[in-house]
């Protein structure tokens, strides 16, 4: 088989769907990325009208160009779509595009769950901006501070816009955290180990994990807030227990890390870029790598800085100053790794390198602001006003935005497989540097005179107007530069000159392809032994078109990839992807129907979307297996492997152990929000605790434990017969005992909308019941698909999946029971 003949064979297999209907049924990762990328770039040139809006309102003292009401919509969705819409889907889509081609294989673990991740995001994005349309967006804030966006000061469905649609499209974030982590540990060529990983990865793979371990709380405190509006479950609300506190608790939890999840990814640009632009390779890739870690680890220890004036006692004031001042060691271990990095190569200042050395500058101021905020004393002056704001988009902005539009141009030539021929961009970013600092620089000055941030106007003696306009003509000098960058980005689609291949002369696998990228990235798979494997094989792009890898022959109209061992990056297992299909997007809509159940008040339709998810989820994975053995099967290079269905720990294993750690952050901030409402909040104790029962207690937690065991006989007994009938009734009865248990938990709990106290009961009662529930459907699912023989003894995979959602379940039921019943015993 000649080069052009297998290119055509395996884009036949990996195309999607001709014209622009293939964009719905669309999973391949490429078209995905793109998708990502289009929509967030157009949620960001929204948020950036939003805060020309908020400029030309505070350009001039009295202005009456907008109201309070319609400025407080403008700050709170500039806010809102910058921070949710615009910065982590860019990261989506960016890290959805590149990681399968720099990590040398054809696609991410989960395909279809990347498409309802798009979806879900799309949705959720036009339920905002649709609010914004209608007149009733969003007007507390982008943080939404309780009690001003309760039910008593917030009676519109304005705040449920936010708290609906931000977790909606949260899932998104969720679900490409959860493909991005197994992708990136399992989903790599041959041979690359952890250490030989492009340098992107690592920070894609730490951004994941920050995700999964950040966002929960939010998630969380948007649905405590959402059930306090809609049922009157009164977590935030002081006479009846509840404590605001709680959620600024959970919410910086969630925000505090989120600067980092913006910020590192973009410094995983800088980090791929940087060497090409110096025409050397990586100064400490070791250090870069745990100073990311550490800055990871780092952030999840600094949420309080956020909240030194709501009485924090003295010595939480001094531990959270300290560990706010500590983060600079890790950011200033990886600028001075990327000035070493220049120091030893021979810079070119092409227009990518500009951006960067804009990043550089911008970062490293907002870096010293960031840690004058660290300290207390000056915190409390500066809290509130327009330092912070500034402090907030020096940090953000050059730490996002700047690296974001170098990776814009420097990968633009691998998406359109063209050059620039105009040179707009370097005026544009003239034009985005000194507007930027024009705006942000004027704003500390206005915060230091004492300007409070979120006021709608001022009064002309304040001794703010001369600042605030030059703040105003140097945002819209900015905006004008970001708008040349787009026409740059257009005209290089239309009228630009074909591009050689690698035409930076980069060391990376994603270079080692055509441009624009075949659907199939790779016509065979590359072994990986060095960083840069391109600087080291010159040839190697050649030899892997004409078939030297792995996996070199389309067959069985299969798409096909291999998963390596995590670290030592051996080859372990072969997976075949899910062809288009319609089922994500229908998917997200059904989910979207859920959503807007509860924002249009219709509580009795919720459950029908829910059984509507439940049903194509079902649908989704039934499509999966087969009814016959399939064997190891050759990929090249005398090896040959098993499929994924016939190995114990699949993709689908592995993607509900990160699902999983992403559910116990989730219960352990609920935990959490328990116990501080149980130590802090006024109004305790309650006026009764619930009667303990021994019998529900046990009973419980003996039938968790009943499962756990009778899932360990269903995968034991099918490894060596193929028959799992028994192990799977004996968890099904466990498992029903834990049913019962949180059933009656939930109705035994006095009236849930009379104290804080009952209100958790019900809520931890009601995540116990879910995480039974599930296990029970899986179980159901097993059985099925035991009696259909897509279960064997080599076809073992499924099983294990089930079981470690047994397994959480035994610790979920444990926890819940022993806290809602040791104050009654206590007491």
């Amino acid at each position: 088989m000649n080069t052009l003949e297998r290119h055509r064979k395996f884009q036949k297999i990996w195309a999607s769907n001709p014209g622009w209907k293939g964009w719905f049924s669309t999973v391949n990762h490429t078209d995905v990325g793109r998708m990502f990328l289009l929509t967030s770039f157009f949620f960001f040139g929204v948020g950036g009208v939003l805060a020309m809006l908020i400029r030309a309102q505070l350009a001039t003292p009295d202005s009456a160009f907008v109201g309070p009401e319609v400025y407080s919509q403008f700050f709170t969705m500039h806010g809102t779509i910058m921070m949710f819409l615009f910065a982590i889907p860019t990261f989506e889509g960016m890290a959805i595009y590149l990681l399968p081609k720099m990590l040398g294989t054809r696609d991410l673990a989960y395909p279809r769950l990347t498409a309802y991740g798009y979806w879900c995001y799309f949705f959720g994005g036009s339920m905002l901006l649709a609010s914004m349309v209608l007149g009733i967006a969003p007007n507390g804030g982008w943080f939404m501070y309780p009690p001003l966006t309760g039910p008593v000061f917030s009676p519109g469905i304005n705040t449920d816009f936010w708290l609906l649609g931000i977790t909606f499209v949260e899932i998104s974030a969720m679900a490409a955290a959860v493909e991005l982590s197994v992708s990136i540990l399992r989903y790599r060529a041959p041979g690359m180990t952890l250490a030989k990983m492009p340098i992107f990865a690592w920070y894609a793979l730490v951004t994941a994990l920050m995700i999964l371990m950040g966002f929960p709380p939010l998630i969380l405190g948007s649905i405590l807030l959402e059930l306090e509006r809609a049922f009157g479950l009164p977590f935030f609300q002081v006479d009846l227990g509840g404590d605001s506190l709680l959620w600024q608790h959970l919410f910086w939890l969630f925000g505090h890390p989120e600067v980092y999840i913006i910020f590192l990814p973009a410094a995983g640009a800088v980090s791929t870029i940087l060497p090409v632009m110096a025409r050397t390779t990586l100064l400490g890739y070791v250090w870069i790598v745990a100073a990311a870690v550490a800055l990871a680890f780092l952030s999840f220890g600094l949420w309080v800085h956020h909240m030194f004036t709501t009485g924090i006692p003295q010595m939480g004031l001094a531990f959270f100053s300290a560990a706010s001042t500590l983060v600079a060691v890790p950011t200033g271990v990886q600028v001075f790794a990327w000035i070493g990095t220049l120091w030893k190569g021979r810079p070119q200042l092409l227009l990518p390198m500009l951006y960067i050395l804009g990043f550089f500058i911008t970062f490293v101021i907002g870096g010293l602001t960031g840690v004058m905020v660290a300290i207390v004393p000056f915190d409390w002056q500066a809290h509130d006003t327009y330092f912070i704001v500034a402090h907030l988009h020096y940090v953000l902005f050059g730490g996002f935005v700047f690296p974001i539009l170098a990776a814009v141009y420097y990968w633009l030539p691998h998406m359109t497989g063209r050059q620039r021929l105009f040179r707009i961009g370097e005026v544009a970013f003239a034009l985005i540097f000194f507007g930027f600092h024009g705006t942000f620089l004027a704003m500390h000055w206005a915060g230091l005179l004492g300007q409070r941030r979120r006021i709608f106007t001022y009064d002309a003696d304040a001794g703010w107007t001369v600042i605030n306009l030059i703040s105003s003509v140097s945002g819209f000098i900015m905006a004008f530069g970001l708008g040349m960058v787009l026409l740059d980005v257009v005209l290089n689609f239309f009228a630009s000159l074909w591009s050689r291949r690698n035409p930076w002369n980069s060391g990376s696998l994603e270079w080692a392809m055509i441009t624009p990228a075949p659907n199939y990235n790779f016509a065979s798979l590359p072994h990986v032994e060095q960083r840069d494997p391109l600087w080291h094989d010159p040839g190697l792009a050649v030899r892997l078109a004409r078939g030297e890898g792995y996996l070199s022959v389309p067959r069985h109209n299969r798409r096909e990839t291999l998963t390596v061992e995590a670290a030592r990056g051996t080859p372990d297992y072969i997976v075949v992807y899910p062809g288009n299909t319609r089922l994500p997007i229908l998917m997200s809509a059904v989910t979207g129907l859920f959503f807007l159940s509860f924002l249009l008040k219709q509580y009795w339709f919720a459950p029908i979307p829910l059984i509507g998810v439940m049903a194509l989820a079902l649908y989704w994975v039934w499509m999966l297996g087969h009814r016959h053995d399939l064997g190891d099967d050759d990929i090249g290079h005398g090896i040959a492997l098993p499929h994924a269905g016939e190995v114990d720990r699949a993709p689908g294993w592995w993607g509900s152990l990160f699902l999983l750690v992403a559910n116990g952050v989730f219960f352990g901030s609920l935990i959490f929000g328990y116990g501080f409402l149980f130590t802090v909040a006024p109004g305790w104790p309650p006026p009764e605790w619930l009667e303990p029962s021994m019998i529900e207690l046990v009973g419980g937690i003996a039938g968790a434990f009943v499962a756990t065991i009778g899932i360990r006989i269903a995968i034991h007994s099918n490894r060596k017969s193929g028959s799992a009938w028994a192990g799977l009734m004996v968890a099904a009865a466990g498992t029903l005992a834990v049913i019962l248990a949180m059933v009656a938990l939930i109705l035994r709990a006095p009236p849930p909308t009379e104290h804080a106290y009952n209100a958790t009961l019900v809520v931890l009662g009601g995540y116990g019941l879910l995480h039974a529930l599930l296990p029970m459907l899986m179980l159901g699912f097993l059985a099925a698909r035991l009696q259909r023989g897509f279960i064997s003894a080599r076809r073992r995979a499924e099983l294990p999946i089930a079981g470690i959602w047994i397994d959480y379940m035994a610790v979920v039921t444990a926890l819940t029971l022993i806290a809602a019943h040791a104050p009654g015993y206590l007491a």
